[in-house]
């Protein structure tokens, strides 16, 4: 009897060794732009872990090439199960594809696609040198992780967006006698920490700077005590056509580095960041930037910190984004809702976006 041909399914080992290069991509996001995030995992000949990888900073090796030099000899006749498609071009590396082969490997699984037409043709490269080649395994969810802004900043051309606020029940971001401190609770201020520490730049406008002096930096991650500055710290940058930002205002200390963009124009701003690399973005401007992004349709996702606390009156935490009927209101589908002690963290993001959406599948 014949047995059946299951290449073309993950096998149980596979799709564990997927998640486990989703958590490894993760921990390296916001340290590799213009490089993607991606996680790798080589599984010997029987099934089991022999080495794993992440992208390194831009210039150093990717994730594949880590996972083989950590898997030696044994992965000649294994599994690769990487996040994103090999690349197949050569740029400040080797292409992986060619790392791939040399290690004698049998089978390539990975998740998604590769956007970039330069990098593409991975999967194809491996099969004509006899690779079993295994594409769109776990591409959902690895899509929900660290890579999916990336690939949406590829097929937009612009950094992904995250617009970030605090607010109150009734949608204050401050009192009526410009109080805002504290609005969100230490657990939600502590994730702020977090999800700047996994983002390429920070990006507000002058009048949040003349208005609260930020620092823009993280402080308190990775075991640092809350006020200890996290060794890799995301571009500050300050939109301030009319330069009313004076220099001696906290971001522009040495805490990291600080880029003020002369332009009130959102798409402006975000090629230039674009051009320099930057590939997701944490928009924590104020009420009147928030509208000019949200009116641009350059919103991707909305991260809301909601205090139990009730207003009435006081700056909104979204002024102005050019919605005059409830017909043209953005909808959010929501992704989570986490409970930060008395605070609600809130994800959602434009419903109809792609941006965690599979690429199609190439078996």
């Amino acid at each position: 009897m014949t047995r059946p041909d299951t290449s073309a399914q993950p096998t149980d080992a596979e799709i564990a060794a997927m998640r486990l290069a989703g958590e490894l991509a993760a921990r390296v996001a916001g340290r590799t732009s213009p490089n993607p995030a991606v996680g790798a995992v080589v599984l010997d000949s029987d099934g089991r872990i022999a080495g794993e990888g992440a992208t390194q900073p831009v210039g150093k090796d990717h994730a594949e090439v880590m996972a083989l030099r950590q898997a030696g000899p044994r992965a000649s006749g294994g599994t690769l199960v990487v996040t994103l498609e090999p690349c197949n071009h050569t740029g400040r590396t080797g292409p992986c594809t060619e790392a791939v082969i040399a290690a004698g490997l049998a089978r390539v699984v990975y998740a998604v696609d590769d956007p970039n037409p330069v990098a593409a043709g991975g999967a194809e490269r491996l099969r004509k040198a006899g690779l079993r080649v295994l594409a769109g395994v776990e591409q959902a969810e690895v899509l929900r992780g660290a890579l999916g802004p990336w690939r949406h900043a590829v097929l937009q051309a612009r950094p992904y967006v995250t617009w970030k606020f605090a607010g109150t029940l009734d949608g204050r971001s401050a009192a009526a006698d410009g109080t805002s401190r504290w609005v969100s609770n230490a657990h939600s201020r502590a994730d702020v920490h977090a999800l700047r520490d996994v983002v390429d730049a920070i990006v507000v406008g002058s009048g949040t700077v003349l208005t609260d002096d930020p620092q823009l930096t993280v402080r308190g991650v990775h075991g640092l005590a809350s006020d200890e500055l996290a060794d890799r710290q995301p571009l500050r940058v300050v939109m301030d056509r009319r330069h009313r930002v004076p220099p001696d205002a906290q971001v522009f200390d040495d805490a990291a580095e600080t880029v003020v963009l002369d332009t009130a124009v959102p798409r402006f701003a975000l090629k230039a960041l674009f051009d320099r690399g930057v590939r997701h973005v944490l928009l924590e401007g104020g009420p009147t930037l928030a509208g000019a992004f949200l009116e641009a349709r350059l919103v991707d996702q909305v991260v809301a910190y909601i205090a139990p606390k009730l207003l009435g009156a006081g700056p909104a935490v979204l002024e102005d984004a050019g919605i005059r009927t409830m017909a043209r209101a953005v909808n959010l589908e929501i992704l989570d809702v986490t409970r930060l002690g008395d605070d609600l963290k809130i994800i959602g993001r434009p419903a109809g976006s792609d941006a965690a959406e599979p690429a199609p599948r190439r078996d």
